[in-house]
C-alpha cells in the first residue's frame, strides 16, 4: 500500500480551512493543521480525529514557518500537497458594514498599517512558506499547490463596471488577492517544468469569520473546489484559477 499522502493546509482552525482539512482526512490524507494560535490548531485536529496533526505556523513569522518546516522534514521527510489558506481581510472594521468600512478603505484614505497588515499575511506569508516548503515538496512524486485566492482580487472583472464588487475594490483585501495571484503566477512560472502542480482557487462568498458571516453560502459550498482541486491526480491540470469545475475566474 503506497504511503498516505502527506499535506499541509495553512489557517485550519477555523472556517474553510478547517472544512478543507476535514475533508481531505475524509479522503485518506494525513493533514497537518496549520494555526497561528497552537491551542486552536490541537483543538481543531482533535475536531477532526484520526489523520490531523496540529501545526503550529504563523505564516507572517519566520522562525515559525522555518519550524515547520524542519517538524515536516524530521517526521514525513516530504510534502505531497500544500494548501495555502490563511488569510485575514482587515485589522479595523470591528462592527462597521461592509458598505461602511468600504469607505474608509478606499485607495485615497486607507489605512497603509492595515494594508501592510493584511498583505503581510495574504501575500507575504503566502510566498514565504512556499519557499520554506518548496523543498519538501520537491521530494514528493507528485506534488500540488493550491492557493486560496478570491474573485475579487480578478483584475479583469473588476476593471468591468458593471462586476458586482467593482465599487469594493480597495488597497486593502482586494488588492492583497490581486498580489497574492500575481504571485502565484511566478510560482507557476517557475514549476511548469518540473511536476510541482499549482492552482488556485476561489472559494467565493463563504460565511466564516473573515467577513464576519456575511457571506451567502456554507464553508461546505466555500471548500469544495479547494478539496475538488486538492485531490487531482499528477495527470490533473496546473496553472489553472477556478471558483468550480470548469468555472475559471479571470486573471
Amino acid at each position: 500500500m503506497p504511503d498516505k499522502r502527506i499535506a499541509l493546509v495553512t489557517g485550519a482552525n477555523q472556517g474553510v480551512g478547517l472544512q478543507v482539512a476535514k475533508e481531505l482526512v475524509a479522503n485518506g490524507v494525513t493533514v497537518l493543521v496549520g494555526s497561528r494560535n497552537s491551542e486552536r490548531g490541537d483543538a481543531a485536529a482533535k475536531e477532526i480525529g484520526a489523520g490531523a496533526i496540529a501545526l503550529q505556523l504563523d505564516v507572517t513569522d519566520r522562525v515559525s514557518i522555518a519550524d515547520a518546516a524542519e517538524r515536516i522534514r524530521d517526521e514525513f521527510g516530504r510534502l505531497d500537497l500544500l494548501v495555502q489558506n490563511a488569510a485575514i481581510s482587515n485589522t479595523r472594521k470591528g462592527n462597521l458594514s461592509l458598505q461602511e468600512y468600504g469607505q474608509i478603505s478606499r485607495a485615497s484614505n486607507a489605512s497603509l498599517d492595515e494594508v501592510r497588515a493584511v498583505w503581510e499575511t495574504n501575500v507575504f506569508g503566502v510566498l514565504a512558506v512556499y519557499q520554506a516548503m518548496l523543498p519538501l515538496l520537491r521530494e514528493s512524486s507528485a506534488a500540488r499547490i493550491v492557493n486560496v485566492s478570491s474573485a475579487v482580487g480578478s483584475l479583469t472583472s473588476n476593471a468591468d463596471p458593471a462586476y458586482p464588487f467593482h465599487p469594493m475594490f480597495g488597497p486593502v483585501y482586494p488588492a492583497s488577492k490581486a498580489a497574492l495571484n500575481a504571485i502565484t503566477l511566478a510560482m507557476m512560472v517557475e514549476l511548469e517544468s518540473t511536476g510541482i502542480k499549482v492552482n488556485m482557487v476561489s472559494p467565493g462568498f463563504t460565511k466564516t469569520n473573515l467577513n464576519g458571516y456575511a457571506g451567502t453560502q456554507s464553508v461546505e459550498e466555500g471548500s469544495r473546489e479547494v478539496v475538488r482541486v486538492a485531490l487531482l491526480g499528477p495527470d490533473g491540470p496546473t496553472g489553472t484559477f477556478t471558483r468550480w469545475e470548469n468555472v475559471t475566474i479571470p486573471w
